[in-house]
């Protein structure tokens, strides 16, 4: 990249240097990058060669429109851990809560724009992956571990989907003679059938259904919390309903913090945007589509959170909230949430899949680019083997609220702050770059920002700050949540045939 200084690259504007000739990177070890360089002038050219050669394909890996890539965030988003937030406000209180709600979804609308700024600037960055090792020195060493915590991540939410699978099933046939693993099987061929397509374009309009069927679930979770005699498990104790708007007193740092790390799982799904960005025909509507979707999860979360949590209280609150309403109520409310326990789960392992099987044939592959029996061979085995795996996973660690949390900790802190909050800095450093100057400090780029620029860098510093604190502490509260509901015998025992019916 050149860093020259004269008059005429001093008077461009800001966007002609943004679309100019990217920084010189090598991805994943591969010769891409000198050919990109050589043979396209601007990220705008190269993408536009980019969707002419897909074109050419029958299998079209640069074809889906930002009304398509809005349906892939809505499933993903309007899902069941939305029944998760009326527990979170059970521990945090509901002004807590809905303060954590609307901050967490702002913070990653803003991420996400930071994404769609960093891809539009990389353009053959085309998964999280290339954008760590892009972030971090460049180094191979990144790029693997990186690409494991993406795959175990990943993985970890299919193994969640097959649980909840079979905890619908064994909830809506009162089952008590069929083995629990019978029905986790099930859920494992059906998700599997559903994450063969290709492409994601051919994914948008299972998931506008996923999404809405879930929305309608969570409208009815909503009613019937309101109008049903009494919640769950009065029967028992006949305790009245009781409802907080700050924590309870005695709340410990760990009940916090599980219900905390909750609405940041939720939320956090970051780690598939330039997935879904590098199969757009223009990447650049992706923030249309990120700020639609933001402001109806915002919206569909606190209402859902707040209006059950008020309904049912602190002593009959049950993750998923379904567990809380009674009878047929209940069965009626988690049915209409079965597409979404089947496709999401399926999108993660198609998100993986097509990471895999996108090394493992190049660009000029048939098998990548045709329908070919090796091709589809390869493709319906990844998935099966995700699968596999998930469900082994599935059945060593039968739980719900905890694994969320978990998972938040491990992989949310990065895919979901820190990594964003570098690449916030990688790309303030190509801007002056482009301008001539070479690479500034972060000192630097302070003084010569405006107020507002100051404010988005100390911004960024608090999301890498935020994403090592749920790394540290974080990790630390969900581990000892687990430890103690293990020895509170809260959890059964691994492939175990008992019903886990809500």
């Amino acid at each position: 990249m050149s860093r020259s200084t004269d008059s005429s690259r001093e008077s461009r504007s800001d966007e002609e240097l943004f679309n100019s000739k990217p920084e010189l990177v090598s991805v994943n070890g591969m010769p891409y990058e000198k050919e990109y360089d050589e043979q396209f002038s601007s990220a705008d050219e190269f993408l536009e060669a980019e969707i002419l050669e897909e074109a050419n394909h029958t299998i079209n890996y640069r074809n889906c429109s930002w009304q398509k890539t809005a349906g892939l965030l809505f499933s993903e988003y309007i899902c069941l851990a939305i029944m998760s937030f009326p527990w979170s406000y059970s521990i945090l209180g509901l002004v807590p809560g809905l303060i954590l709600t609307v901050f967490v979804a702002l913070t990653v609308a803003y991420t996400g724009v930071i994404i769609a700024d960093y891809v539009a600037a990389y353009p053959h960055i085309t998964n999280v992956c290339d954008i760590g090792q892009h972030l971090f020195f460049g180094s191979n060493i990144v790029w693997y571990i990186t690409a494991f915590a993406f795959l175990l991540n990943n993985v970890l939410i299919q193994a969640l989907h097959v649980l909840t699978g079979a905890k619908y099933f064994n909830t809506v046939s009162d089952n008590s003679t069929v083995c629990s693993i019978v029905f986790a099987v099930v859920t494992l061929i059906i998700c599997w059938l559903i994450s063969l397509p290709r492409t994601f374009s051919s994914l948008s309009v299972v998931a506008y259904f996923s999404a809405a069927t879930m929305f309608i679930s969570v409208v009815l979770s909503m009613a019937f919390a309101g109008v049903q005699d009494h919640p769950n498990g009065f029967e028992k104790t006949h305790d009245p309903v009781v409802w907080r708007l700050w924590p309870k007193e005695g709340t410990t740092y760990v009940q916090g913090m599980s219900a905390f790390l909750n609405i940041v799982y939720t939320f956090v799904g970051q780690i598939t945007y330039p997935s879904f960005i590098g199969q757009m025909k223009r990447p650049k509507d992706f923030k249309k589509a990120l700020y639609i979707v933001t402001l109806c999860e915002v919206v569909t979360f606190s209402l859902a959170g707040a209006i059950v949590y008020v309904y049912v209280g602190n002593e009959y609150m049950i993750a998923p909230a379904f567990g809380s309403l009674t009878g047929n109520y209940k069965k009626i409310a988690f049915s209409f949430a079965l597409p979404t326990v089947l496709f999401l789960g399926s999108l993660y392992s198609n998100v993986s899949s097509q990471f895999l099987f996108l090394h493992i044939f190049d660009k000029k592959s048939k098998h990548r680019n045709e329908h070919t029996i090796i091709g589809w061979g390869v493709w319906t085995g990844l998935n099966l083997f995700l699968w596999v795996i998930a469900f082994v996973i599935a059945e060593v660690i039968p739980f719900f609220s905890d694994l969320l949390s978990l998972m938040s900790s491990l992989f949310d802190c990065w895919f979901g702050f820190v990594f964003w909050g570098v690449a916030f800095f990688k790309l303030k450093r190509l801007y002056y770059a482009k301008r001539g100057e070479p690479k500034l400090s972060v000192l630097a780029l302070f003084k010569r920002a405006s107020l507002i620029g100051k404010l988005e860098i100390i911004t960024n510093i608090g999301l890498i700050g935020a994403g090592l604190y749920i790394l540290g502490p974080g990790l630390y509260a969900s581990v000892d949540s687990i430890v103690l509901s293990y020895e509170s015998h809260l959890y059964g025992s691994p492939f175990s045939c008992v019903s886990n019916a809500i």
